[in-house]
């Protein structure tokens, strides 16, 4: 009966036992599938702050380059400075919030969107339909092309018939990247993250040209002895545009409408004049500068 007793006993015990942890794995499933169905939700509408919780925080989250001058880069007193960022600034101004720039390069732009890291882009984005399918682009303010920038004793004409033991540097994640991947598959590409890298590798001699937005080429031949832009449009000429993450309606609505507004008086070009004069001087303002989102 003792031993009887006890077997009982035991038997009782291992029941509440196996109760317990099945309620513990129900509890634990149960859980895991509301953050399942939380973060398949937050996938599904987006990581972004609409106009008005921007409003509501008080600050905007602006992604542009920090090392793309005369476009976004820090200045000597640690400010951003550029014709992007002469832009957010006024977004912003506009807005009525303050601006926090956070510095991004070009292939994070998506990302940093896609995140929630930024509430917009303004790094020199060029519009592309593949582009296009993960972001939402406002209207354009500035025209670009690609070009090919490459030494003066060495210049580079054309990218055919291309010596297959030299190679052009490109900025991973830009057009140019896609452009020379797509149509020239043939010819060597030194990748880099950063603008600094990609110029300090160019200037030591590691290849033969570099291939980018034909801003960027034009300002580094220009600020640059020894080099020149021997390809000044490559390719489609294309625009650049604000960019927010897919489905922010709202953000994009509201920064196509200041656009439009800012273009009656003329804000683009006193843009360019404030900030990429020096560098280009006069004779490439209408040709690059978009007024009020109108490309005609």
């Amino acid at each position: 009966m003792k031993n009887l007793k006890i077997k009982k006993l035991l038997a009782v015990a291992v029941a509440g036992i196996l109760t317990v942890g099945l309620v513990a794995c129900g509890s634990s499933n149960s859980d895991s599938a509301k953050s399942d169905t939380a973060s398949g939700s937050d996938a599904a509408s987006g990581s972004y702050r609409t106009l008005d919780e921007i409003k509501e925080d008080g600050t905007i989250n602006i992604g542009v380059f920090s090392d793309k001058n005369p476009f976004g880069y820090v200045d000597e007193n640690g400010e951003y400075q550029g014709y992007d960022v002469y832009f957010a600034n006024r977004l912003a101004k506009d807005l009525g919030v303050k601006v926090n720039f956070v510095s991004t390069e070009a292939a994070n732009r998506i990302e940093y969107l896609q995140t929630g890291k930024v509430d917009v882009i303004l790094a020199n984005f060029t519009v592309t339909e593949e582009r296009a399918q993960e972001v939402d682009f406002a209207l354009p303010y500035m025209n670009v092309a690609l070009g090919v920038v490459s030494r003066e004793d060495n210049v580079i004409k054309s990218l055919d018939n291309w010596n297959k033991d030299d190679s052009i540097i490109v900025i991973s994640g830009t057009t140019a990247e896609t452009y020379l991947t797509e149509n020239y598959p043939d010819i060597p590409l030194q990748k880099f993250d950063s603008y600094a890298t990609a110029k300090e590798a160019f200037q030591n001699g590691t290849s033969v040209a570099w291939a980018n937005d034909n801003t960027e080429v034009i300002a580094f031949a220009l600020q640059n002895k020894g080099y020149t832009v021997g390809i000044s449009e490559l390719g489609n000429k294309d625009t650049i545009a604000p960019a927010v993450t897919k489905g922010n309606d709202s953000l994009r609505e509201w920064i196509n409408s200041e656009i439009e507004t800012l273009g009656q008086e003329n804000f683009f070009h006193k843009d360019y004049e404030e900030t990429l004069v020096d560098t280009y001087g006069t004779d490439y303002e209408d040709s690059l500068v978009v007024e009020g989102g109108k490309t005609e």
